[in-house]
C-alpha cells in the first residue's frame, strides 16, 4: 500500500485553555482552530498538533498519529491482516471517514479522508 501522509499528532487534555496557551505561550505555535471548548489544532510547521479533550479524542490518554489517505478502508484492512487492530470504524463523521487503529505493537493511529463537498 502507499498514498499515507503523516498529517497529525493529537495530544489529550482535560483543560484545553490550558494546554492551547502552555503551546502557544511557551513554544510559539500559532493556534490554527479551535471546536469549542473540546478540540484545537496548532500550527507545528510540516505537522499539525491537534489537543483533544475525552469528548473528540479518538483515544483518550494516548498521542494518536494522525495518517491522511485516499482509501481509509483499504489502510483499516491492512492493518488487520498485519497484526494490528480496528478499535472504530471505518466510518464518516461530520467532515472525513475515518478509521481508528492500534498498529501491531499497540499504538494508536487514526485513518482519515475528507469527505467531498
Amino acid at each position: 500500500m502507499s498514498g499515507f501522509d503523516v498529517r497529525m499528532i493529537v495530544l489529550s487534555t482535560d483543560n484545553l485553555d490550558e494546554s492551547i496557551a502552555f503551546y502557544t505561550d511557551t513554544l510559539g505555535m500559532k493556534l490554527k482552530f479551535r471546536d469549542g471548548g473540546h478540540y484545537a489544532a496548532l500550527d507545528g510547521g510540516s505537522v499539525t498538533l491537534a489537543l483533544a479533550t475525552s469528548v473528540d479524542h479518538p483515544m483518550p490518554g494516548r498521542v494518536v498519529v494522525g495518517i491522511r489517505t485516499a482509501d481509509v478502508d483499504a489502510a483499516a484492512k491492512a492493518i488487520e491482516a498485519s497484526g494490528g487492530a480496528v478499535l472504530k470504524g471505518p466510518y464518516d463523521d461530520a467532515h472525513e471517514r475515518r478509521a481508528v487503529v492500534y498498529d501491531n505493537k499497540g499504538n494508536g493511529l487514526v485513518f482519515y479522508s475528507p469527505l467531498p463537498r
